[in-house]
């Protein structure tokens, strides 16, 4: 996501480095190419005409041009300008009330049942217990599909079979989530095609009938500046609450993310990536911006790895490496905990690491996900004994396994050797187990949240 326009603006912001200061010339020529890069990400014009002119002010003020570097001093005002048009600050739900009442809007098309899933299994893990609720009355195949996403993810699913009365249907499920202890009702509503005037009758209905909490629009990405027009239709009339952007991942432009919360002034709550069931991304506006600009997302990744690794796991195997009794069994569970993180290209797009594009990154991404791949088919090869041991691998088991895997015995030599250094490395960092424990372990803890979040400050004018 935002690729283009990320290296479109790295690129200009490198032709500053070169100048003594900014002066209303040279500004001229940096201006209109950011006015470029921002037209050709699919930026709404109305947001672009804004943010030159939020630029030009901010730029040319004579204190800021001969107080610092001019190409610190851009980096600060595009960053801060992004994250104003991005919606400023993070805006989490509202969930004051039990059960909280979230209604999910959106054309056909858009995402909204499958991110009603992703949205009930980010809740539950946030120590929530959601219910996903039927609401399309036109379309059964909408309420099979939710029902089995809601198996999916072990969620609580509610839905009145056969009933045209979606009135009906929230007030039972108000009733059942009482009885069954449910804290947020997630409503999956009907869509169209197109913004018609009986969708919306039948949601300003739901909304006068029921106290919400949340009324939020999910809306396709990919559909560029016709996700303006959608927002606004849809909060004139039902005055929204947030956004949620979908299929972000495969938005190379950014044009959507960057114009709906300003157009709309409505926050942009969640983002969704991928079609898997992932829970849904709180949306940070400052935390995207430093990625645009090519200053990486620390906190973010540092946030998904402990949420991604499992405690108790996890003091497993390190007991099992400061013993150097460390498996090919524990390196694939280990593999599979780095795989709930996501994508290599996705962690490296979180890192703030100069020069690496966009097609290095993929390169990168692609050769390792190829060699992962591989090891875990050459330690599949391998019989359980074999996983649990390596030390009893001599050369006639290498052989075979080298031969069930498809690869040469050299490689397999070379990638058993690798492991074997591994292990040595991970056994000669138990010394500095002692350095943390108790309430020392917490604090280091904390302090490696804090570095991360100060680690983008260093690209960043203060």
């Amino acid at each position: 996501m935002f690729d283009n326009l990320s290296e479109k603006l790295g690129e200009i912001i490198r032709k500053t480095s070169g100048n003594a200061q900014l002066t209303e010339d040279n500004m001229q020529d940096m201006i209109r190419e950011i006015r470029r890069a921002l037209l050709g990400a699919d930026v709404s014009l109305n947001v672009v005409k804004a943010f030159i002119t939020n630029l030009k002010e901010k730029a040319l003020g004579e204190k800021v041009i001969h107080s610092v570097e001019p190409s610190q001093m851009l980096v600060k005002i595009v960053h801060d300008e992004l994250t104003e048009i991005l919606g400023s600050k993070n805006a989490p739900l509202n969930l004051t009330s039990n059960p909280s009442l979230i209604m999910m809007l959106g054309l056909q098309g858009s995402g909204k049942t499958t991110s009603s899933a992703k949205l009930a299994k980010k809740l539950k893990g946030d120590g929530a217990k959601p219910l996903l609720v039927g609401c399309d009355i036109y379309r059964p195949a909408a309420i099979n599909q939710l029902k089995i996403l809601a198996d999916e993810i072990n969620c609580d699913f509610f839905t009145v079979e056969n009933s045209k009365d979606v009135v009906h249907i929230i007030k039972s499920a108000i009733d059942f989530a009482k009885t069954n202890n449910n804290t947020v009702l997630i409503l999956d509503t009907a869509g169209r095609l197109q913004i018609d005037t009986d969708m919306m009758a039948e949601l300003l209905i739901i909304e006068r009938s029921f106290a919400l909490n949340e009324k939020l629009l999910v809306i396709d990405s990919m559909t560029g500046q016709e996700a303006v027009d959608i927002a606004k239709n849809f909060d004139e009339q039902l005055s929204i609450t947030g956004i949620i952007l979908t299929k972000l991942d495969g938005d190379q432009r950014g044009g959507a993310s960057l114009s709906v919360s300003y157009s709309t002034k409505k926050p942009i709550k969640f983002v969704g990536m991928g079609e898997k069931i992932e829970p849904l991304e709180a949306f940070h506006p400052e935390r995207m911006a430093d990625r645009i600009l090519g200053m990486g997302d620390v906190v973010t990744l540092v946030e998904k790895a402990q949420k991604a690794f499992d405690e108790k796991k996890a003091k497993e195997l390190e007991e099992k490496m400061l013993k150097n009794s460390f498996s090919f069994d524990d390196f694939l569970k280990l593999q599979k905990q780095m795989k709930m993180l996501g994508s290599i290209d996705s962690i490296l797009s979180m890192l703030p690491i100069k020069g690496l594009n966009r097609d290095d990154r993929q390169k990168i991404s692609n050769e390792g996900e190829k060699q992962f791949k591989k090891m875990e088919v050459m330690i599949s090869s391998m019989t359980p004994d074999e996983r649990k041991n390596p030390d009893i691998l001599n050369s006639s088991r290498k052989r075979r396994i080298a031969k069930g895997a498809g690869v040469s015995i050299e490689e397999f030599t070379r990638f058993c050797a690798q492991f074997e250094m591994m292990r040595k490395m991970m056994k000669g960092l138990g010394g500095l187990k002692s350095a943390f424990s108790g309430q020392e372990a917490k604090k280091a803890q904390l302090n490696m949240i804090n570095q991360a979040n100060s680690m983008k400050n260093k690209y960043r004018f203060k």
